[in-house]
């Protein structure tokens, strides 16, 4: 079995976010095929129809590397009822310009955690639409709404022993998931 790239998309800039902290655990976690590369979002400028076809440096090495994995996963907080502007943006600097999207076809799962008790629920499902338009089939089940408390992180960085088997079974899920789209 090839290794299955997975471009990781945080959408969050703290460096010590939650969302940060679960996207390095998954990767702990992460069964072969799977091997996690985060992209980084922090230095895309807004997104401007007008520098379609001249993208500054950072939104072409972006482009890149979303085109060089197989499968995205979006590791998302939840604002204001919704996906970060940051996210937003990056995956308005994907898709551009028209007719030239690097999310096309791609598998992609979503996941985030947060310090409310819905977890990232709102956002996540904003994110989906937003996917679905970007024709990226993103993975339904299971859907993981995470609350930050006590015990979701083991000092060591990985996922919590009381979480563990079930994100092993969400990454299980994505693995199978994303070997469905390969060639």
């Amino acid at each position: 079995m090839s290794q299955i790239k997975v471009a990781v998309i945080v959408g969050s800039l703290r460096k010590n976010s939650f969302n940060r902290r679960l996207a390095q655990a998954l990767a702990l976690l992460a069964p072969k095929p799977l091997v996690f590369e985060e992209v980084s979002i922090a230095e895309l400028p807004l997104y401007d129809q007008d520098a379609d076809g001249n993208e500054a440096e950072p939104v072409k090495r972006f482009r890149i590397q979303i085109q060089e994995a197989q499968a995205v996963l979006f590791v998302t907080p939840e604002y204001n009822r919704s996906i970060p502007g940051v996210l937003k943006n990056a995956l308005d600097q994907g898709s551009r310009p028209y007719g030239k999207s690097v999310w096309t076809g791609k598998p992609a799962a979503v996941i985030g955690v947060s310090v409310g008790a819905i977890g990232t629920a709102l956002a996540q499902q904003h994110l989906r639409n937003v996917l679905a338009y970007l024709d990226m089939p993103t993975l339904g089940q299971p859907e993981i709404f995470l609350q930050a408390k006590d015990g979701l992180f083991a000092d060591d960085g990985q996922i919590g022993a009381g979480s563990r088997d079930f994100m092993a079974g969400f990454l299980q899920q994505f693995t199978a998931w994303a070997q469905l789209y390969q060639p």
